[in-house]
């Protein structure tokens, strides 16, 4: 035998297996078993929200700074020694309340003195009158000259004037007696206070006693740009405007109250306006100096179609959304968006009423992917756990005692 024949015989046998091989795999392949073997493509759970019409609040919102309506600093009007602090730091007082008593005693001296003056006035007055009377009496007989009766009737007018000076003069002093006392001005919070009895307090002095602020009502003074302003300025055309103060931290709504100004220009450095809003802080959730975000209502969007932000998806072309198809899968679908407000966005086209949309999980989603609400597939699955009948409890095995005798058998029996 040749090494040719050889070589032949050796081809014709590798390629017999390869054939068989390549048989076998494919029979494989096709069996029940292979295909049990394959596992199918699982959908993506994915969380989903319908589109739907509702009205939704368009809010401005800027920085703004709470203010007291009206801040003083209570100072003494007159000099003397603090005799007491009527107030406690940090106490809510009401106007005409006593906040510190100054040593009224040399106060009430001169008011005192001034009224003894004008009784003195009062009766140089009643004696200037009667001879007055009496030299007007006496004239027409020769026994009183017209010099006589015009001096007495100047007496008369002097004495009268002087009275209404002694008048001023005890007014004067029953003002500084009363400066003695000092009250709040107006409804407000005390502070800290800013200097102890027995110091000396003079009327010149700036630093002051007390400083009482207003807190009901109260102000915020906020920022918005002006490219806004419009849209504020057709707000407050249609009524008040209602605004609400928002926490910094936490987004917790503290006080609403309404727009009470619109600063008279706008700042050329920051291209911001000014506003002013009231409120009542009923409940103290505002104070003064505190940072929050003031919210303006600036009109209400009525029966628009939205979704929820977090359905909204950003491409190279602009906003887009997932959406659910009837057989499970997803395409993707451009937007046109107007605005978004309380977690919803405004759609103005793209989308149908009734149409579900995609909220979670969309770095996973392609067009075409089959997805499932995570939603439903929690409820079904609880559904089935209810569902489910309950294993049947165990029986005790009854225990058998053996009994001996006749008692042990009519026991039995």
């Amino acid at each position: 035998m040749t090494f040719k024949s050889h070589t032949t015989r050796a081809w014709k046998t590798y390629t017999a297996v390869a054939i068989v091989a390549l048989c076998l795999i494919a029979w494989r392949l096709h069996t029940p078993a292979a295909a049990a073997d394959k596992k199918p493509i699982q959908p993506i759970a994915v969380d989903t929200a319908s589109a739907h019409r509702a009205e939704v609040p368009i809010y401005l919102q800027g920085l703004g700074t709470v203010q007291a309506f009206y801040t003083v600093t209570v100072t003494a009007r007159v000099d003397g020694e603090l005799q007491r602090v009527a107030f406690t730091e940090g106490q809510a007082v009401h106007k005409g309340d006593l906040l510190a008593q100054i040593d009224p005693r040399p106060n009430q001296a001169a008011y005192e003195q001034a009224v003894a003056t004008k009784v003195k006035d009062e009766s140089l007055l009643k004696n200037a009158k009667l001879d007055f009377e009496r030299y007007t009496q006496l004239q027409p007989q020769d026994l009183a000259s017209k010099q006589t009766v015009d001096t007495q009737r100047a007496l008369v007018e002097q004495i009268a004037a002087q009275l209404k000076v002694d008048q001023a003069v005890i007014d004067n002093a029953r003002t500084q007696l009363d400066y003695t006392r000092i009250v709040s001005p107006i409804d407000g919070r005390t502070g800290i206070r800013l200097i102890d009895p027995g110091n000396i307090v003079h009327a010149a002095a700036t630093t002051g006693i007390v400083v009482v602020t207003q807190m009901q009502p109260i102000s915020v003074v906020f920022t918005l740009p002006e490219e806004e302003l419009a849209a504020v300025q057709r707000a407050l055309a249609s009524g008040p405007v209602k605004v609400a103060t928002v926490a910094r931290e936490g987004g917790a709504v503290l006080d609403e109250g309404t727009l009470s100004l619109i600063d008279n220009q706008i700042d050329q450095t920051t291209g911001s306006v000014r506003l002013k809003a009231t409120f009542d802080n009923a409940h103290n959730t505002l104070w003064p100096g505190q940072y929050v975000d003031a919210r303006v209502l600036a009109r209400t969007e009525r029966d628009a179609l939205t979704i929820p932000d977090g359905a909204v998806q950003l491409g190279p072309a602009g906003p887009f959304t997932y959406v659910v198809k009837r057989d499970s899968t997803v395409e993707v679908r451009p937007l046109h968006v107007a605005e978004s407000a309380n977690g919803l966005t405004i759609i103005t086209a793209g989308l149908a009423p009734g149409e579900r949309v995609v909220t979670s999980n969309q770095y996973r989603l392609q067009p075409g992917s089959h997805v499932h609400d995570s939603a439903t597939a929690s409820s079904d699955e609880a559904a089935s756990a209810r569902a489910a009948p309950a294993a049947p409890a165990a029986v005790a095995p009854t225990a058998v005692v053996p009994t001996t005798g006749a008692a042990g058998r009519h026991a039995a029996s």
